[in-house]
């Protein structure tokens, strides 16, 4: 018989034997990394190598490697073995295998318990939460953390320490509360189960409401505010604990004009500026869920003082311009009446009105170059005087209406003129030196010199761009070409526009 055969025949078998063995550790504990380490007399020979737990296979290595679970739960608990290919004589395989072995993954800690002291506090007082657990002597020195909740809320995570106290608890404290124990790796965590804390109130009584005025008080001994001024309603219990839902309420409306609620006996609302419309009649009510409470009513009157004087000046165009005539208006529209306006240019005074009736007061003024500079207004009644804002106004010459367009200059080139808020051309029907000499004086240039035609200076006009004069009909002594008589344009073209040349003088650079 051929020796390959007799190899074959002889060959061991997939049984249990003493040449591969499984080692793991005899005490784990939840968290804890475990090694399960399968070997051989030979690693080197092995050349796939499969982990079983509880007959189940559960990972396969290419070589000789060990199974490691990072995190040992106690489900990881059970028996473990493993099988091994190896190289038995030069092309011939066979198979080994471990026995059994019992791996016990403890449990670490307990699921702590919370304890709480005292269990139904009065609302104000101090609780001490405790969360409860222990560790086996061998592992008493790892460190636990400890976490507190309330209603899927943390109260506390991460402390060392298994207290966690409440300094002042409330009402709106009482409910559900639990903790977590857990390593400081964070490989093991558990929770108590959750304990209700149920906290005592005490209900509020005897609701009052002040008022704190500026202005004394009225002839009936009503509060007397003054409109612009801060108003302070201040509501107050004489008992009662924990949060307390303050309202504050009109009598005649019902409506609601402020709530707050906060931990104590006595709260203010402020209404930061009074107005006329606020005046009438008021109350509070205090509310810590055993019953709403409400004040007596308490009447209030408004007095309207002067507090926001508007200027405002008006002119005829945009800007204002030498020869408008501009109106001066003043006015505070909530004053109480009469009201007595003060018109002042820097201080100056230019005239005062009087508005018996409220409302405002105007004063027109002709401008002319000394009208610049800074404007306001001063209203006064019998509950006070303010100054408005500073206005200020700067008055200039009207810009020219005229210009030449495509020269060499500003002072040379296609006669361009604005009216009514549109540019448009000039026909040169009729037009002459005298014409140009206008031109020339409503654009600071020199003396007329020639009268060409507007297609010298290229590129052509637009035609887009309107003709708006046919003939000017100037006399050669007016300021500007507005002056002069006009006919307006009926029948010319671009082709006919008129141009200007005139001397240029150095300050027209």
């Amino acid at each position: 018989m051929p020796l390959c055969l007799l190899l074959l025949v002889f060959a061991p078998v997939g049984v249990q034997s003493d040449w591969l063995s499984i080692s793991l550790p005899h005490r784990s504990y939840e968290g804890d990394q475990v090694v399960i380490s399968c070997t051989g007399k030979n690693n080197g020979d092995i050349k796939r190598l499969k982990y079983f737990k509880d007959g189940y296979h559960i990972e396969t290595y290419s070589s000789a490697s060990s199974y490691t679970i990072r995190n040992a739960r106690r489900g990881d608990s059970g028996s473990y073995s493993c099988k091994a290919d190896r190289k038995f004589f030069l092309f011939i395989d066979t198979t080994e295998e471990t026995g059994s072995k019992w791996l016990n993954v403890q449990e670490l800690f307990p699921a702590p318990g919370l304890t709480a002291s005292p269990l139904q506090p009065v609302e104000g007082s101090s609780v001490t939460l405790s969360c409860n657990t222990w560790l086996p002597s061998d592992r008493a020195t790892t460190q636990l953390r400890y976490s507190f909740f309330k209603d899927g809320h943390t109260l506390q995570s991460g402390w060392t320490s298994s207290k966690f106290t409440i300094s002042a608890i409330s009402k709106e404290d009482s409910g559900n509360y639990w903790c977590e124990a857990m390593t400081a790796s964070r490989s093991v965590s558990k929770q108590s189960h959750r304990s209700y804390i149920d906290v005592e109130r005490i209900p509020v009584s005897q609701v009052t409401m002040e008022i704190q005025p500026s202005r004394g008080w009225g002839v009936e001994g009503e509060p007397l505010v003054v409109e612009g001024e801060p108003l302070v309603l201040a509501c107050s219990v004489a008992k009662g604990t924990g949060l307390i839902t303050f309202s504050w309420h009109r009598q005649d409306t019902k409506e609601s004009v402020g709530k707050k609620s906060q931990r104590s006996q006595r709260v203010e609302l402020e209404i930061p500026t009074i107005r006329e419309s606020h005046a009438g009649g008021y109350y509070c009510t205090a509310d810590n869920n055993y019953g709403l409470i409400q004040s007596a009513i308490v009447n209030i009157t408004v007095k309207i003082p002067v507090l926001n004087p508007l200027l405002s000046i008006s002119v005829p165009g945009v800007l204002p311009f030498i020869g408008d005539v501009a109106e001066l208006h003043c006015e505070d529209k909530r004053a109480s009446p009469p009201v007595l306006y003060w018109f002042y240019h820097e201080n100056i005074t230019l005239a005062n009105t009087s508005a018996p009736f409220g409302g405002k007061a105007s004063f027109k003024l002709s401008l002319t170059a000394g009208h610049s500079g800074n404007y306001s207004c001063e209203a006064e009644n019998a509950w006070g005087t303010k100054r408005s804002e500073v206005v200020t106004l700067n008055v200039t010459e009207p810009p020219p209406k005229v210009r030449l367009v495509n020269g060499p200059h500003h002072c040379e080139g296609r006669v361009e003129v604005e009216q009514e808020g549109r540019w448009g051309t000039v026909c040169d029907d009729g037009w002459d030196m005298r014409d140009v000499a206008v031109v020339c004086r409503e654009l600071g240039c020199g003396a007329a010199q020639h009268t060409p035609i507007a297609m010298l200076y290229p590129p052509a006009v637009d035609e887009a761009l309107p003709v708006l004069i046919q003939v000017a009909l100037c006399n050669g002594t007016e300021k500007t070409l507005a002056e002069c008589d006009q006919v307006e344009a009926f029948d010319c073209g671009h082709d006919e526009d008129a141009g200007a040349v005139c001397e240029v003088l150095p300050s027209t650079f």
